[in-house]
């Protein structure tokens, strides 16, 4: 990768953050402002407020499911991957269901739902494996004991294993 390339990310990350912290805000006003003047400013009031309570019991129900997802595939010793995403995804959607918006609420609960929640567990795997970095062990990119690589560091040690006495 080029150092302009890594630039050029950055720029967009910023521009992103940029639109998220004073675009969204704008938007979300504008919006408070024209739904108070359809159905008045104590509707609209109450309306962000049963929004809130109602998307803190969605995410107290998900994140209860997710939790317990979670414990079950620690238990069964497999890599909790989705489990791990869909709690991320719980986490960020709770947090702008939680923030008074109309644009904040419908994307926290597009985060939050079961049904909606697999389209961004691919987007946020995606993002996340765009971003990783992976070194290459000793002896180059295969792992040691990897397909086809007999080449092992270190002395090689041959034995039996011994179960102990009961």
């Amino acid at each position: 990768m080029s150092p302009q390339s890594g630039r050029r990310r950055r720029g967009g990350v910023a521009w992103l953050l940029g639109l998220a912290f004073i675009g969204l805000p704008l938007l979300e006003l504008y919006l408070v402002i024209q739904v108070g003047q359809a159905i008045g400013a104590g509707w609209t009031i109450l309306l962000l407020v049963l929004d809130s309570v109602l998307g803190a019991i969605i995410v107290r129900r998900e994140g209860g499911r997710a939790w317990r997802a979670l414990r079950e595939a620690l238990a069964q010793a497999r890599m909790p991957h989705r489990e791990l995403a869909d709690g991320a995804l719980v986490l960020i959607g709770g947090t702008l269901l939680l923030t008074p918006g109309f644009v904040t609420d419908a994307f926290g609960a597009l985060l939050v739902l079961p049904v909606t929640r697999p389209a961004f567990r691919g987007l946020l795997a995606r993002a996340v494996a765009s971003r990783l970095v992976v070194l290459p062990g000793p002896g180059g990119p295969r792992s040691p004991g990897g397909p086809g690589n007999d080449e092992r560091p270190g002395p090689v040690v041959r034995g039996d294993v011994v179960d102990p006495p009961e």
